[in-house]
């Protein structure tokens, strides 16, 4: 089922619940979906989320968290999160991301997420990723936050978490911009490394020892 699909292309509310629907005809009932938020900045975490969706699932507004302005992931998150539904967070902190690289590091998240769950799904409907060390069916599905109501619920999920997290952090480590950026490699970012100097949530493998070697400014 994965097949390659320009984002930007709108599907309609069938379109993007046809995966789904797939699912609950062959008698899963607890169909999930996983997405993860954080594999290409320069610091913090990684974070996975998983939405389990349910047949009366109507909130056409929910997609792809890219294509949301914050105050709407905001108000989305806090009504996917509101009990209503099933649905887990996997973090995996920079440390380990350096230790395992960042691809590993988004599957453990993900893996994290799924055992975080009250109940394990039927099957799992995957943002591109093979979740690892589980037995739940599962699917990777190229663009799946364009492609799948339950992926899209669960990027938001972990975007609007990660968000937070990177919010918290600018009060802890004041002057590089996590609130703005998030650890995205920006301009006002790399500036304030050089200024500043890697902090401790910043992670080594990607290539900030490369960059500041030219500084020769200490690392962690």
């Amino acid at each position: 089922m994965s097949t390659s699909l320009t984002p930007k292309i709108k599907l309609s509310w069938e379109e993007r619940l046809a995966l789904e629907q797939s699912c609950w005809k062959k008698g899963c009932q607890r169909v999930a979906g996983l997405d993860e938020a954080g594999r290409g900045p320069l610091a913090g975490p990684v974070v996975a989320a998983i939405f389990v969706i349910t047949s009366d699932f109507n909130y056409t507004e929910v997609n792809d968290s890219k294509q949301l302005t914050p105050l709407r992931r905001e108000k989305l998150f806090k009504l996917l999160t509101s009990g209503k539904w099933d649905y887990g967070v996997g973090i995996v902190e920079p440390e380990e991301i350096d230790r395992i690289n960042i691809y590993q590091a988004s599957r453990l998240a993900m893996l994290k997420a799924v055992r975080s769950l009250r109940c394990q799904p039927d099957y799992l409907l995957v943002d591109a990723l093979v979740v690892p060390e589980t037995t739940i069916p599962q699917e990777a599905i190229i663009h799946g936050d364009a492609r799948s109501i339950a992926i899209a619920a669960a990027s938001i999920i972990a975007k609007h978490t990660r968000d937070q997290i990177m919010i918290d952090y600018e009060r802890i480590y004041p002057g590089y911009g996590f609130a703005k950026h998030k650890g995205y490699p920006t301009r006002e970012h790399y500036q304030a490394l050089d200024r500043l100097g890697p902090s401790p949530i910043h992670r080594k493998s990607f290539c900030l020892e490369k960059r500041l070697s030219k500084k020769s400014l200490p690392l962690f």
